[in-house]
Formats: structure tokens, C-alpha cells, sequence
């Protein structure tokens, strides 16, 4: 029994991808002149659909309003009952269906075209009313469903959700969509911190250990205590940074040394630690702590020691 799960969930990925990697190869010249249209709309983008591929509809709009593409979604039914109102003069309209012959669709179409608006179909039926009807067609026909029966929509609505996914990552390259254009529109969230929280933003509110060189072991164990952040720094005269200890530090010097009487600091610390600037992404205090297999960093500005920062931090932004 365990084996045929396996054999049709293994069946639905491969029918799929292939469904996909036939859909690849209808790109055309409709696919580059929507593209375009879409770039170069003062308005925003309308997506439409009944059933699934209204589904599919919304998420398009979700990934091209997080992309920089105004976009809303309006259900092909409701439409015919108050909503075409949210239909500008500027925008662009796609209509997504595999059939492009639902009765929502047929009676929406005519009346999106006598808006003067332009209409892409995203359709999977090249003949049908829809396809006749649009101006630029994005051909999603498939040859196999992965249902069983060849009737649920499962390789089609992948092919319609890749479309969309083609579609914006398209006009991302075209308005030169970076990073962080990409935090702007997702502030919340682990996503937006890992675009827009800097080491600046976390580091302040921890308490800042520092000892001088010349500064006694039992001095450095009373700062370390004190400051709860399991490390000090070791500053020069200039108070510039010349080391850190870390408890971790203090425990191997006592397996090795029992008298530490005229131990100093600058004797036990770690030389030319790993830092990083306040200005850095809170991300990258990340992943030099996990490639270093340590769990702080001293924060400084040039050869200046601001503070440090710890991975507990980072764990509280929720960026682990």
C-alpha cells in the first residue's frame, strides 16, 4: 500500500513537470507584447477566474503586488453582480480558465471589452471563446491532468501558477526590482527583517562588556558576569578594539593554568576577532556567527568598539 503512495505522488510530480516543460515551449511573441503591456500600464492589473483559476488568480495578484505591480483580483461572478465597477479605464485585464468557455467567462468578457480595456487570457484552450476574444493569449494548454481520472485541475492550475510566476519575474527585471524594493513591500515578518533589520537595530540594547588590556582575570570574570552576554571586549588605552574573551576562554585557561595570579587580559584573549559594522544586515551577523561556529560578534565602526551582539538576539527578531 505504502509503495502505490509513493508510485502516485512520484507519478503526479513527473506528470506535472512534464506538463510544464510543454507549456514552456508555447511561449511566444504574446508572452513578450504582455509582458510590455503590463510594464507600461498606468493603471493596475485585474485578474479574474471562476472555480480553481480563480484560486490560482489570487495568488498571481498576491506575488505581483509583493513584486511592484499593482494588482487586485476581482471573482468572475461577482463581477457580474456590482464588482466590474473596480475596473479602471487604464487597466489591463487577465482572465485565467482552462476551458475559456464558463458561462462566468463568457458573459464577463463582452463587457470587459466594451470597457476599451485590453484582455489577456490565460487560457488552455486556444479555440475557445476566451482565446478569440482576448487580445494577447498565454497559452496554458495541457495535455494530462495529474488526477487519476484526468479531471481535476492539477497540471493545469501549476501551469496557469507558473505562468504568473513567469510573468512577474519578467516585469521584475524589467523595472530592475531589487532587494530592497523587495523589504519595502514585506516590512513584517522574518522575510522583511532579513531585507531591512540592520546589526544597528538589535545591538543597542545589550549591555556593552569591556575591559583594558591590563585589566585582571577576576576583573574580566566580574565584567562577563555582570554584562550576561557570555564575552567581553578587550580594548587598548585609545579604547580601540584589540581582543574578546568568552567564558568558553575563561574555562580553558583554568583546565590549564590553576594559578592565574598576574594574568591579564590581553594574555587570554582571542586576537583579531570576527566583527562587523552596525550598518550591516542583521542577517550577515547571522551567517558569520553559523560559519564560525560562535554565537557573538563585537560590533565596531573602523577599529572603534560599539557593543556586541549575540545570536540570542537574532533568535528574539526571529531570523533563526
Amino acid at each position: 500500500m505504502s509503495d502505490n503512495i509513493l508510485q502516485r505522488a512520484r507519478k503526479t510530480f513527473q506528470l506535472e513537470a512534464n506538463a510544464l516543460s510543454e507549456v514552456q515551449q508555447l511561449l511566444n511573441d504574446d508572452f513578450k507584447q504582455a509582458v510590455l503591456l503590463i510594464h507600461n500600464c498606468a493603471g493596475r492589473v485585474v485578474f479574474s477566474g471562476i472555480g480553481k483559476s480563480a484560486l490560482v488568480a489570487q495568488k498571481i495578484v498576491a506575488t505581483f503586488n509583493s513584486t511592484g505591480t499593482p494588482s487586485i483580483f476581482m471573482h468572475a461572478a461577482d463581477a457580474l453582480h456590482g464588482d466590474l465597477g473596480m475596473v479602471q479605464e487604464s487597466d489591463v485585464v487577465i482572465i485565467l480558465s482552462k476551458s475559456g468557455y464558463s458561462p462566468e467567462i463568457k458573459a464577463l468578457v463582452p463587457l470587459v471589452k466594451n470597457f476599451g480595456n485590453k484582455l489577456i487570457a490565460i487560457v488552455g484552450n486556444t479555440s475557445s471563446y476566451l482565446a478569440q476574444q482576448a487580445d494577447l493569449i498565454l497559452n496554458t494548454t495541457v495535455n494530462q491532468e495529474a488526477c487519476p481520472n484526468n479531471l481535476a485541475p492539477t497540471s493545469s492550475t501549476t501551469a496557469q501558477m507558473v505562468m504568473g510566476d513567469a510573468l512577474a519575474t519578467c516585469l521584475m527585471d524589467l523595472k530592475g526590482f531589487k532587494d530592497d524594493d523587495f523589504a519595502k513591500f514585506h516590512p513584517g515578518g522574518t522575510l522583511g527583517k532579513k531585507l531591512y533589520l540592520s546589526v544597528a537595530d538589535v545591538f543597542p540594547g545589550n549591555d556593552r562588556p569591556l575591559v583594558y588590556e591590563n585589566q585582571s582575570v577576576k576583573e574580566v570574570i566580574v565584567e562577563i558576569t555582570q554584562k550576561r552576554l557570555g564575552v567581553t571586549a578587550v580594548v587598548n588605552e585609545q579604547k580601540e578594539l584589540a581582543g574578546i574573551i568568552t567564558d568558553g576562554d575563561l574555562r580553558r585557561m583554568l583546565e590549564k593554568h590553576t594559578d592565574i595570579d598576574g594574568t591579564v587580559a590581553r594574555d587570554i584573549m582571542t586576537r583579531n576577532p570576527k566583527t562587523i559594522e552596525p550598518g550591516e544586515l542583521a542577517v550577515s551577523a547571522l551567517d558569520i556567527m553559523r560559519k564560525n561556529s560562535i554565537t557573538q560578534l563585537a560590533v565596531v565602526e573602523g577599529t572603534n568598539y560599539l557593543g556586541i551582539i549575540h545570536i540570542h538576539d537574532l533568535l528574539k527578531e526571529g531570523l533563526i
